[in-house]
């Protein structure tokens, strides 16, 4: 093996990392917030936007920091990010009260938003087309790993130590993160973003003001509807400001020279569709990591730790099912194996909801199974068949359109079923809307992405 190619799988070791700690934080959280809210007396809505304020924020800057993030060094601006998010980890394990918690949450999700981009373009850098399948296969996997214990890690330390040290865990991590990359680079990591890339024009400063207060007001409207009241002043007039900014960031970013978003990108096909299968996918799985291990905690009355064996025992078949749909793909190209895990995946939560009419342990652990499984299927086809079609001096950006989108997914989703189960307090009704949802990405596989001859 040349050193390139050890540079190359090194590079992928670090950078799947990066997935694997984020992953991390959205669920490690999960299972420590009845405990979360005890300690800091926290209310059902409150202890909701723990796990919500690391996502709005992670959308509002995630497109920005992409932008950003191709016209500076990638190797200081990762390094910039992996240290904020040290940072944030050690204000959250800190915290004496919710919302200094909440607020580091916040942090937390600015810094992800700074890291993960970058991890993206650098893996699609490195790797040829042909090869990018395995590659993201094996990133999915190391992923898939740090999903599949944070559950249990965080049953085991909330239970056994403090809830508190779930995110002093994080802060080890990103630091080995941010030694290996050093140790491995490679000018080239560099030179072939900036080659074709250019930074004229005037910075657009109206596009990110927009962009975040249009998040905030949908997100925030629709996650306080059942505390303010859905037809309350605040409540409508949040949720129509909200409208209203997204609608002149929309028009901002079509008219002007160096818009924050190259919204020209959402015509290519496979990456417009993507975008909304993303947005899918991280609308179910967030709420399924929280409200499955709510569900097991409240209505079945298990302990913290029990729950989070469930969860992560459950997204165990994560670490093999990756790399075998990695190497599918790029067999027999995406929307073939995309179409068929989106109705594994949704028919799955929907045996999950029907599981709950018995209030069994034993049968709801068996769709979860089936559920965690068939999680790669979604997110490896459709990430290949995006980055494929970008241009490599716009990777960072398209991966910053992508994550906005896909988190705005799993905010809004988050704060549309917290709503939900608090006007009806039925979990048979939340995981059947959760497992519908799931499914209207499989029209969209079908109507956007190529077919076997794709490359």
């Amino acid at each position: 093996m040349t050193i390139e190619n050890q540079r190359q799988w090194w590079l992928l070791a670090a950078m799947s990392g990066v997935l694997g700690l984020i992953v991390l934080d959205e669920t490690i959280v999960t299972v420590s917030l009845p405990s979360i809210s005890r300690e800091l007396g926290l209310s059902v809505t409150a202890a909701h936007w723990v796990v919500n304020a690391y996502l709005i924020s992670f959308t509002c800057t995630v497109a920005i920091a992409g932008r950003f993030g191709d016209h500076f060094s990638r190797r200081i601006y990762f390094t910039a990010g992996a240290a904020l998010f040290a940072l944030a980890s050690a204000l959250a394990a800190i915290a004496s009260d919710g919302a200094t918690l909440i607020g580091a949450r916040a942090l937390q999700g600015v810094a992800a938003a700074l890291i993960f981009p970058t991890s993206i373009a650098l893996i699609t850098t490195a790797f040829a087309p042909e090869k990018r399948g395995v590659a993201f296969g094996y990133q999915t996997t190391v992923g898939g790993i740090f999903m599949s214990t944070g559950p249990l890690i965080g049953g085991l330390l909330t239970e056994t130590v403090s809830w508190r040290m779930i995110f002093w865990i994080g802060v080890p991590i990103v630091l080995a993160i941010v030694v290996l990359l050093w140790a491995i680079w490679s000018p080239a990591y560099d030179a072939k973003r900036t080659k074709a890339s250019g930074s004229g024009g005037h910075l657009d400063i109206a596009g990110p003001v927009f962009l975040v207060v249009a998040l905030l007001g949908l997100v925030v409207s629709v996650m306080q509807g059942p505390d303010w009241g859905w037809f309350s002043p605040m409540t409508l007039g949040l949720f129509g400001l909200g409208v209203a900014m997204l609608a002149l960031f929309l028009r901002t970013e079509s008219t002007h020279a160096t818009p924050l978003l190259d919204l020209s990108l959402l015509t290519i096909p496979e990456f417009r569709g993507g975008v909304i299968i993303f947005a899918i996918f991280q609308f179910e799985k967030i709420t399924m990591f929280v409200f499955v291990a709510q569900y097991f905690q409240e209505v079945l009355k298990t302990s913290p730790i029990l729950s989070g064996v469930a969860v992560s025992l459950a997204v165990l078949p994560t670490l093999l099912t990756s790399v075998l749909i990695g190497k599918t793909v790029d067999r027999l190209g995406s929307r073939t194996v995309l179409t068929r895990g989106v109705i594994l995946h949704g028919s799955a939560i929907l045996m999950f909801a029907l599981a709950t009419l018995q209030q069994s342990y034993l049968l709801a652990f068996l769709p979860l199974v089936l559920w965690g499984a068939s999680m790669p299927s979604i997110a490896i086809p459709t990430r290949r068949a995006q980055m494929n079609m970008i241009p490599p001096h716009k990777q960072a950006q398209a991966s910053g359109i992508n994550l906005t989108i896909q988190m705005f997914g799993g905010s809004l989703g988050l704060a549309a079923c917290s709503a939900l189960l608090s006007e009806t307090h039925n979990y048979l009704l939340l995981f059947a809307v959760i497992g519908a949802g799931t499914l209207l990405a499989v029209p969209v596989a079908l109507r956007n992405i190529e077919g076997p001859k794709e490359t």
